[in-house]
């Protein structure tokens, strides 16, 4: 029989201080009452010789003095089972869409750990995001971690929900799932995401979790580990390939700060907790692959830098981390673009595994280079026009600088329910290159380009 303490000492934000009494361990969860008979949750955050610090997930309101507090002997779990695709939970993992408790299978702890490197299989092979700047010039990888950088005011959450839509893996009858979690969203957003995710059918193989901004700032730390232990489940031992998607890792990381500040620990970079970079660590390494394993786990994060500033300490450190970024830009978002997706700045570092023959195609990594190179000399060549004049270009800047606009309207450019294969992706790119003299396109060899350039593309059937 558990034993009920009444030490508490002190009450700070959503800490509750308390007299060391038995031996407890970190993340332990205990149970709270409070004098009118209700219970809290909460969980062990640090414990000493003479204090033990909880962190209360449904926030302190209400706890006094008299409170007593029973440890349970266990760390936060959750349960598990395939039940779970097509629903939407809570941030703390409940039942929110007014159906029944999710009957578990298995009960798993949320505070799990990074794949062990030796038995970690380098990530390869494709995920179609249906999205033409991802698929074709900054490719997501099976097990790869992705981060999409964005700023306040950017269409980041609707990008999202276009990647939990239309994300796929191709070619293969194999299980797909989307695990999505967000983290300190309004109510509206909420119901916004709830509605898409019913309206378009998505739910159907979805697992959501939605914590929301007035829903305690411990919950929002315990969310992205429910989610990733849910992914774990359904990638491990259901053998299924799923996408995380984490949006709003900047609210993760504020309440990450707010607890830090709670606790009186010494801050570092811009006020965030010194071990935010290992904290962050411990998420992101939760995706990838397992050798004998036939899932697989890719993580896409959403982090919304404050200011635009990429060199905030949250983009700073996720960059570390992960495999690459793509680049949410205001620049194409004031040009009415969507998705608004720079490649320029953007990099998928694992690309290549995930490309090629029996992949994609045998000239996407081609393309994708001659676009990078096009798009990247037409740009700059905008800023010359603003000095000279179009009509001081020669016919060859002229070229480049057509296909600089004629790549954000036709090959950036999507509508939102737009869904391209790869194969659309690639010819479309095609379609932008033939227009330019083949003198430009050096990032092509001569075997590639009389098998898929338009213009020569007859011939070869011929």
């Amino acid at each position: 029989m558990r034993i009920e303490y009444r030490t508490i000492t002190d009450i700070s934000g959503p800490l509750v201080f308390m007299e060391a009494t038995e031996s407890v361990g970190y993340g332990e969860v205990v149970d709270i009452r409070l004098s009118d008979g209700s219970v809290k949750r909460g969980q062990v955050l640090d414990t000493s010789k003479e204090t033990i610090v909880v962190q209360v997930f449904e926030g302190t309101v209400g706890i006094d003095h008299e409170a007593t507090v029973k440890f349970l002997g266990e760390s936060v779990k959750v349960n598990l089972s395939k039940e779970m695709i097509g629903r939407i939970l809570s941030g703390a993992g409940k039942p929110i869409d007014r159906g029944p408790p999710v009957p578990p299978d298995k009960r798993r702890e949320v505070l799990g750990s990074p794949i062990n490197p030796y038995a970690r299989a380098r990530p390869k092979k494709f995920i179609e995001t249906g999205i033409s700047t991802i698929d074709g010039m900054n490719t997501l990888v099976r097990g790869q971690k992705l981060p999409i950088f964005s700023g306040s005011g950017l269409p980041h959450n609707k990008v999202a929900m276009q990647l939990a839509r239309q994300a796929k893996v191709v070619g293969e009858v194999e299980e797909f799932a989307v695990v999505f979690a967000a983290m300190g969203i309004t109510s509206e957003e909420a119901q916004i995401f709830m509605n898409d995710f019913e309206r378009t059918g998505a739910l159907k193989r979805a697992v959501v979790f939605l914590n929301l901004a007035n829903d305690p700032a411990i919950e929002r730390l315990i969310t992205p580990k429910i989610a990733l232990t849910t992914a774990e489940y359904l990638a491990f031992e259901l053998d299924m390939h799923v996408l995380v998607i984490l949006t709003d890792m900047t609210n993760y990381c504020e309440s990450l700060r707010q607890i830090g500040a709670a606790r009186e620990e010494v801050p570092g970079r811009r006020g965030y907790p010194g071990y935010m970079y290992t904290d962050l660590a411990m998420i992101y390494e939760r995706a990838g692959r397992i050798k004998g394993k036939k899932g697989s786990i890719t993580q896409i994060p959403i982090i919304s830098m404050p200011d635009d500033d990429i060199t905030h300490p949250i983009p700073d450190l996720s960059a570390y981390i992960t495999e690459g970024q793509l680049i949410v830009s205001r620049e194409l978002h004031r040009k009415a673009i969507y998705p608004p997706i720079d490649i320029s700045p953007s990099l998928s570092r694992l690309m290549n595994a995930g490309i090629g023959k029996d992949m994609t195609r045998d000239d996407h990594s081609q393309v994708s280079s001659q676009c990078y190179a096009a798009y990247a000399e037409g740009r700059e060549l905008r800023d010359l026009v603003a000095i000279v004049g179009k009509d001081a270009l020669s016919d060859r800047d002229v070229s480049l600088l057509n296909f600089a606009d004629d790549f954000e309207n036709r090959f950036v450019r999507q509508r939102e329910e737009e869904d391209r294969s790869i194969t659309i992706t690639l010819e479309l790119a095609w379609d932008m290159l033939s227009k330019l003299p083949d003198d430009l396109l050096t990032k092509i060899d001569t075997q590639t380009i009389k098998k898929y350039h338009p213009k020569y593309r007859g011939e070869n059937s011929k």
